[in-house]
């Protein structure tokens, strides 16, 4: 393992030691926002915990600086917790263990937690720094982003004061992000009925692996391969050429992030042991073929398990008919920013077991006519197979304003400390812009960050050279943010 706070800057790489160390899952951050409470107060700073459990950091301007704006450095404490399979990780208590690879810090087999650590370690050095030069500073770490944004849609009216926020939460360095995407997830639901092992079955387990991954928002448009959707051709083709049923299905295991594994459990004829064996090869090498340069990793196996009872076959034909048709990637890109995804669907997990099936869709478009569209889409699909739907967590996009000041301001200060012209871009992804603008619409915002690769699944990494030049940037801005009025 590398020790992470021997990096340059120190005064940043300390404190995203601090986030490896203690686990951080979404909606079970208490112990690191607990930590961090304690650490700012023996600083001296201020600090609130508001209901949904936000913490928020106050420090004062440093000497001649009262006169400034006041600034919010804003990150969320969660992350989402993946990790290759065979790996024995327990994100509940387990640290994370990165390594420095050719200038990348890296979890090899599972998420690393850059996503959106290394934000929350720039806005705890920023509080720290004693030869900062800065106006009104607060640091805002919100809660439970990944599982849905709880923490910003929680957040209260007035309770921050800054006029200026700067979300350090996006993964390219040199450009800066002025809008994102909104969403709302789809959840299905529907039971079954289970009878017994058909006469003359024999059982087997199928499993799709070796897949890439990725985030559900800016990895959507690279057209990698998606375990669940991968696994239900595999079994719709298994039930209509060898009499295939099911008995078990499992894929994926965070909504925002592209399923890189699933598996099932079958039955078949005995008869057709040979064919299945055959259809299951060809399968790999089809998908080897159809993923080539994007997923060229991707297994397909078969191999004998036991099974005791199948799903009943009227319920298996609704339940997986549904699933199979149900979409997954980008519907549209964007008329008016261009390479930009405007609206997509992440089929992202699916758990078919004792009777009950579970899946959850996120839809996101940087439209809400585009979200609404998808969304009611789907629910109709899902409708017509008699499942019960629910949408939940949905959030606004972030309207881009290309006058923003604050814009300018970075603008002005990359090309005196970098030289040259910064991106300005819009995100698929979400980000928690959207939903503090909505409490906050006076606040002028901006989102950068370092170049981070793989986020929400095993082998992310983060450049470190890019977090000691987003270090550089951040502080320079804090020093140039002008006088209010």
């Amino acid at each position: 393992m590398t020790r992470i706070a021997d990096l340059a800057p120190q005064a940043v790489w300390s404190h995203f030691q601090t986030l490896c160390e203690i686990p951080r899952p979404s909606k079970h951050e208490g112990a690191l926002r607990d930590y961090l409470k304690g650490w700012a107060e023996l600083k001296g700073f201020e600090t609130s915990v508001d209901a949904t459990g936000n913490l928020l950091i106050r420090k004062g301007a440093t000497s001649g600086m009262e006169g400034r704006k006041g600034v919010v450095l804003q990150g969320h404490l969660d992350m989402v917790c993946q990790a290759n399979a065979g790996t024995a990780h327990d994100f509940f208590k387990d640290p994370v263990r990165p390594v420095l690879k050719d200038g990348w810090l890296v979890a090899e087999d599972t998420t690393l937690g850059a996503d959106n650590g290394i934000g929350v370690a720039l806005g705890l050095a920023a509080l720290e720094a004693d030869n900062l030069a800065h106006g009104p500073l607060e640091v805002l770490l919100t809660v439970d982003e990944e599982a849905g944004m709880g923490g910003a849609l929680g957040l209260e009216s007035g309770w921050l004061q800054g006029e200026l926020l700067i979300n350090i939460d996006t993964e390219e360095w040199g450009d800066f992000y002025l809008g994102c995407a909104g969403g709302v997830d789809v959840n299905v639901r529907t039971g079954y009925a289970r009878e017994a092992l058909p006469a003359g079955h024999v059982g087997a387990s199928l499993a799709v692996r070796g897949l890439k991954g990725g985030h559900s928002g800016c990895d959507i448009h690279l057209e990698r391969g998606n375990a669940n959707k991968l696994m239900l051709r595999l079994i719709r083709e298994l039930q209509a050429d060898c009499g295939a049923r099911v008995a078990y299905f499992r894929g994926g295991t965070a909504r925002n992030a592209l399923a890189r594994e699933a598996e099932a459990r079958i039955s078949y004829p005995a008869a057709m042991h040979a064919a299945v064996e055959g259809r299951v090869a060809a399968y790999q090498a089809l998908l080897r073929d159809e993923l080539a340069g994007v997923d060229d990793g991707v297994t397909v196996s078969v191999a004998p398990a036991e099974v005791i009872d199948v799903m009943a076959q009227a319920d298996e034909k609704r339940v997986f008919a549904a699933l199979h048709a149900a979409p997954h990637g980008v519907k549209r890109m964007s008329r008016k920013v261009e390479g930009v995804v405007e609206t997509s669907n992440n089929l992202g997990v699916i758990v078919v077991e004792d009777g009950a099936v579970f899946a959850n869709l996120m839809v996101r478009s940087l439209l809400e006519s585009g979200t609404r569209m998808l969304a009611d889409e789907i629910v109709d699909l899902f409708t017509l197979a008699a499942y019960d739907i629910e949408r939940e967590g949905e959030y606004p996009g972030w309207a881009p304003n290309p006058g923003s000041a604050l814009l300018d301001l970075f603008q002005r200060v990359y090309a005196r400390e970098f030289g040259g012209e910064a991106g300005v871009k819009v995100i698929h992804a979400g980000l928690e812009c959207g939903l503090i603008g909505a409490r906050y619409p006076h606040m002028d915002m901006v989102s950068f960050g370092p170049d981070i690769r793989g986020a929400h699944a095993p082998g992310e990494r983060v450049n470190v050279e890019s977090v000691a030049h987003v270090w550089r940037l951040l502080q320079a801005v804090l020093a140039d943010v002008p006088a209010r009025g």
